[in-house]
């Protein structure tokens, strides 16, 4: 059920509503009991957060197999990260000594 905004046009008092879509509008104001409480035009609250939605519901063609391959070609592959080289490896030498 939605919730409507209504607001009296005599008296300024405002109430949010949960009404069904076919119950009547109200025109009583339960404030000051005049018939000028209307319903007022309200942004609807439909909020799209987090990632993928786009590409996983409303993009067409084939850019959700194209964007897929995409992610998948940035991480490195298994051999690359072991065979990369180490730090710099221990000397052989010990550390010289000097004796004068």
């Amino acid at each position: 059920m939605p919730i409507y905004a209504y607001r009296c046009e005599a008296c300024g008092f405002e109430k949010d509503v949960l009404q069904k879509l076919s119950d009547a509008p109200l025109t009583q104001c339960p404030s000051c009991g005049q018939a000028s409480f209307a319903k007022q035009v309200t942004a609807a609250g439909f909020q799209l957060k987090g990632s993928g939605w786009y590409v996983t519901d409303f993009r067409g063609g084939g850019g959700a197999s194209s964007a897929a391959g995409a992610t998948t070609s940035e991480k490195p592959a298994v051999g690359a990260a072991t065979a990369a080289p180490s730090a710099s490896p221990p000397s052989a030498t010990a550390p010289s000594t000097d004796a004068s």
